[in-house]
C-alpha cells in the first residue's frame, strides 16, 4: 500500500470523528440554550410578581387543563375568582419598583427578551392610551415587549399622581418606551380620545425605529399572539391595514348634529352632549364609515394620516362629533388611493373579520359567540378563565377586556400560554439551526 493511500484512509475516520464532535458540541450548546431560555421565560413569568398574584399556584390550577376545558379545573378557577381577598399591586408599588431601574428590569425579565432575526427585520410600534391600574399596564407592556419595537404611552391628564409617576417610571426604565410629548385630558367619546392616539402616532413616526405597522391599545387589552406570530400575520397583509370599517346604519346622528364638550361654565361633560344643531357635510364629501377606535395600520398609511390635508380637515370637522375615533380610521381607510385602501365597494369589515381586537358584546351573545363567563361592563364582556380556549383559538391578535379584579386567573393563563409558545418557537428555531449545520457536513 502506497503512503498516499494510507494517508487517505486515515483522513476519513479523522474527518468523521471531527464532524461527530462538532455535531455533539452544537447539540450540547442547543440543550444549554434551551435550559437558559426556560430559565429566562420562568423569570419573565414569575420573578418580581408577588405571591398573591400567583393564584394558579395557590389554588393548584393548571392553565393547560383550563385550555382543555376540564370541568374540575375550570371550577377551581371560578372558586379562585370568587375569593374577594385578592388585592393586586397598587400604582405606588410600580412607582417604588421603578425607582431602581436595573433591579426592575432584571426582576421583571425585560432583559431576557431577544426576538429572532425574522422579528428584528419587521419592527412594530404601539400606542398605549391608559388612565388607571399601573400593574395591569406593566403586565400588558411586558407581554408585548421586544427591545427592537417601540412603545408610546399616553396617560390621561386626569389620572392619579401615583399612576402618572408609575408610567413615567416605566418609560424611564424600559428601553424604547416613552411618554407622548403631548398629553390630553381624555373625555369619553370625545375628540381627545382620538387625539391621544394621534399624538403618539406623530411621536412614533419621529422614532429612530423604522417600524412597519403600528397598533393602538388600551390598558385592559391583552395579547393573544406572540410577537413572532403577529409579525408572521402582518407580513401577509402586504401593506394593507387591519381596520374595522362598515356602513354607518343608525349611527349617522353622531356627526349629523354638533356635540358640545363643555357646559356654559367651561366644565367638561362626562361625554359629548348633542345640541341638535345640524353640521355641514364632511370635507370633500367623504363617504362616512364606522368601526373601532382600535386599529393596526401600516407606516405608509400613518404617514398619510399625519401629512394629508384631507386627513387634517377631516379631523378638524370631527372635533364636535360623537366618538370620532370610531369613524375617523374607518372612513379614511376607504378614501380612494390611500396606502392600503379598502375600496368603498367592498363589503363591511366587521370586528369579527378585523383581527386587531376580540370583543364580546352583550347584544351578540349566543349569536356570534358563546356567553361571557366574566361580567359585562357597558355591554362589553370582561372575560373569564373559562373562555381561555375560545380566545386563543379564535384567531385575533388582542383581547378586550381583561381585569384582574374580575378574573386574575385568565391573565395568568394568557401569560403562561404565550410564554410556552415563545419557548416552543425558540426550540424549533434551534433544531432547524442544527439541521442546517448537519446538512453541510
Amino acid at each position: 500500500m502506497t503512503p498516499n493511500r494510507m494517508r487517505r484512509l486515515w483522513k476519513k475516520p479523522i474527518h468523521l470523528c471531527l464532524s461527530l464532535t462538532l455535531i455533539l458540541c452544537i447539540f450540547i450548546k442547543i440543550v444549554l440554550r434551551v435550559k437558559e431560555d426556560i430559565l429566562h421565560l420562568n423569570t419573565r413569568c414569575h420573578t418580581g410578581v408577588s405571591e398573591i398574584q400567583q393564584l394558579t399556584v395557590k389554588y393548584g390550577i393548571s392553565c393547560s387543563a383550563i385550555y382543555d376545558m376540564e370541568p374540575a379545573e375550570v371550577g377551581k378557577s371560578f372558586v379562585a375568582r370568587q375569593n374577594k381577598s385578592f388585592v393586586g399591586p397598587t400604582d405606588k408599588s410600580i412607582v417604588n419598583a421603578t425607582s431602581d431601574c436595573d433591579r426592575f428590569i432584571a426582576s421583571k425579565g425585560y432583559g431576557a427578551v431577544q426576538g429572532s432575526e425574522f422579528e428584528h427585520e419587521f419592527p412594530l410600534a404601539y400606542s398605549l392610551v391608559v388612565h388607571k391600574n399601573a400593574d395591569l399596564v406593566e403586565r400588558l407592556l411586558r407581554a408585548i415587549y421586544m427591545p427592537h419595537n417601540v412603545y408610546c404611552i399616553h396617560y390621561d391628564l386626569k389620572s392619579s399622581d401615583d399612576f402618572i409617576s408609575a408610567m413615567q417610571g416605566l418609560a424611564r426604565c424600559i428601553p424604547n418606551v416613552f411618554i407622548a410629548s403631548k398629553l390630553e385630558r381624555v373625555q369619553y367619546a370625545g375628540i381627545s380620545r382620538l387625539k391621544a392616539d394621534l399624538n403618539c402616532l406623530s411621536d412614533l413616526l419621529e422614532s429612530e425605529v423604522k417600524w412597519k405597522y403600528v397598533i393602538n391599545l388600551c390598558g385592559q387589552d391583552f395579547p393573544l399572539r406572540t410577537n413572532a406570530e403577529l409579525v408572521s400575520d402582518l407580513k401577509k397583509l402586504n401593506g394593507t391595514n387591519m381596520v374595522e370599517t362598515r356602513q354607518p346604519g343608525t349611527k349617522t346622528w353622531r356627526w349629523r348634529f354638533r356635540h358640545a364638550l363643555k357646559n356654559n361654565i367651561s366644565e367638561y361633560y362626562e361625554s359629548p352632549k348633542n345640541i341638535f344643531e345640524e353640521k355641514s357635510p364632511p370635507p370633500h364629501n367623504i363617504e362616512m364609515f364606522v368601526g373601532s377606535a382600535y386599529i393596526t395600520i401600516s407606516r405608509e398609511f400613518a404617514i398619510f394620516v399625519r401629512l394629508s390635508s384631507l386627513a387634517r380637515r377631516f379631523l378638524a370637522w370631527s372635533e364636535d362629533t360623537y366618538s370620532p375615533d370610531e369613524h375617523f380610521w374607518a372612513t379614511l381607510v376607504r378614501v380612494p388611493g390611500v396606502p392600503g385602501e379598502v375600496p368603498r365597494s367592498d363589503p363591511d369589515i366587521t370586528e369579527l373579520i378585523s383581527k386587531t381586537r376580540l370583543v364580546k358584546w352583550l347584544g351578540f351573545e349566543n349569536i356570534h359567540y358563546p356567553p361571557c363567563t366574566g361580567v359585562y361592563q357597558r355591554e362589553v364582556c370582561i372575560f373569564g378563565a373559562a373562555e381561555l380556549r375560545w380566545l386563543l383559538d379564535y384567531g385575533h391578535w388582542f383581547v378586550n377586556k381583561v381585569d384582574p379584579k374580575v378574573d386574575p386567573i385568565l391573565i395568568e393563563c394568557l401569560e403562561e400560554k404565550l410564554l410556552e409558545k415563545q419557548l416552543m418557537s425558540k426550540q424549533k428555531s434551534n433544531l432547524l439551526g442544527l439541521k442546517r449545520v448537519c446538512s453541510t457536513l
